[in-house]
């Protein structure tokens, strides 16, 4: 029988398998230079294959006993002053674009950095990627220190929002969208630990001034708000992307044109590989096509849910609650950027958009939550006491069977 861990290990490779033939696809060239064709062995050779192995090697090998012995070391360990080393091990990464000679301005936005790889040469990195699982790790272990103990706002909200605030600031200058995604995350996670949900609620105000002034401070942020509005007001340049995404969409149809065949992408779509890469599937392979990503995606989320109600320790389900809702809310923003029913937002679709280093990790991540239900329960296994055997009484006794604690997934999120 296929359980939750296999579920997500198998929507994970699907995507990854989709993600490498649509990112080959969305980068043919129609130009007069001689163009590579697209073969089977020239999708085997490329990069973003290259990619979904480093992906799946991350998936598998997180899976293991090691692997999940070393989370569990971290996990369980306590929180304590010595334990901010985490965030601060978070904001060292997330300042390294910063650093000269390191950082790396793509597109105009120092959100890389280039690391000397032997034999392979400089090799980008994308530290918000880093710090977005980070923060995730981070909660969990954080979260679970709270279970049992006397909820305040100085000694549990205020901590936990603080250190994942100002990775979220710093990133906040070159990505919104990211440091809105951690922001969402941390609190979905602190809810999860047992923070109250009022007390939670009443800095909704602070949030909301915060992402109002991340955007009033940068130029094109207001922009992409008023081409949310009328992307036909300026169509030329500012609502390009929206209306061209929009019109792949709709050029697709039911059937879709044909692998390979889509038209928008030959200079008419930007970021057809990375950003906008569903509007690519929507108008190559059509409804069906959109329909199995969306499947696929959604398939992922609740095989990772599926795992959250199995594992028993309060760590390991926050830690699949930050992982279910990294996904959920970082496809929604880019489903709803390329749909047009949300502002442009430079923000990958899990799994599926280019890029190496959210692939490796996000496949790691997807890795170490599908192995906590195998390592949960064979730990339960072992830690089982065999039931004592009631030796019959004489009559007219009657003779009774103890009672069976409930089983942890019918408990809340912590046991």
């Amino acid at each position: 029988m296929l359980s939750s861990r296999h579920a997500v290990s198998l929507c994970a490779l699907a995507l990854l398998l989709m993600g490498v033939v649509m990112v080959q696809s969305a980068g043919l060239d129609a130009g007069t230079e001689a163009v590579v064709p697209l073969t089977l062995r020239s999708i085997a050779l490329s990069q973003p294959a290259l990619y979904a192995l480093m992906a799946i090697a991350a998936l598998l090998i997180a899976q293991t006993h090691p692997a999940q012995r070393l989370l569990s070391g971290f996990l369980d360990a306590k929180w304590t002053a010595r334990s901010w080393w985490v965030l601060v091990a978070l904001l060292i990464i997330c300042l390294l674009p910063y650093v000269p000679g390191v950082g790396r301005s793509i597109n105009g936005a120092q959100r890389w950095i280039g690391v000397d790889v032997p034999g392979v040469g400089r090799v980008g990195l994308q530290p918000s990627e880093l710090a977005k699982w980070g923060v995730v790790l981070m909660l969990a272990r954080y979260g679970a220190s709270l279970a049992g103990k006397e909820q305040s706002f100085t000694r549990t909200l205020l901590p936990g929002l603080l250190g994942a605030g100002v990775v979220a600031m710093i990133i906040a200058k070159e990505d919104l969208g990211t440091a809105v995604l951690i922001a969402v995350t941390a609190g979905v996670m602190l809810l999860g630990a047992g923070v109250g949900f009022w007390r939670m609620m009443s800095l909704t105000p602070v949030a909301g001034l915060l992402v109002a002034v991340g955007v009033l401070i940068e130029p094109y942020r207001i922009r992409r708000l008023t081409t949310f509005l009328d992307p036909f007001a300026d169509p030329q340049n500012a609502g390009f992307h929206m209306i061209q995404s929009m019109a792949a969409i709709s050029g697709g149809g039911v059937f879709g044109r044909g692998l390979g065949f889509g038209i928008q992408k030959f200079g008419y779509l930007p970021e057809d590989q990375n950003d906008f890469l569903f509007a690519v599937i929507c108008e190559e392979l059509g409804l069906a096509g959109a329909a199995l990503t969306l499947a696929l995606e959604f398939g992922l989320i609740v095989g990772v849910f599926c795992v959250l109600r199995r594992v028993v320790t309060p760590a390991a389900k926050l830690l699949c609650l930050g992982v279910m809702t990294t996904l959920g809310v970082q496809a929604a923003i880019n489903l709803l950027a390329v749909t047009g029913l949300g502002p442009t937002k430079g923000i990958a679709l899990p799994l599926l958009s280019a890029g190496g280093t959210g692939w490796v990790l996000t496949a790691g991540m997807l890795g170490l939550v599908a192995g906590r239900e195998a390592f949960s329960d064979e730990t339960a296994e072992a830690g089982t006491e065999p039931e004592a055997v009631t030796e019959p009484s004489p009559p007219p006794a009657i003779v009774t069977r103890p009672v069976r604690p409930a089983r942890p997934e019918q408990l809340g999120l912590f046991p």
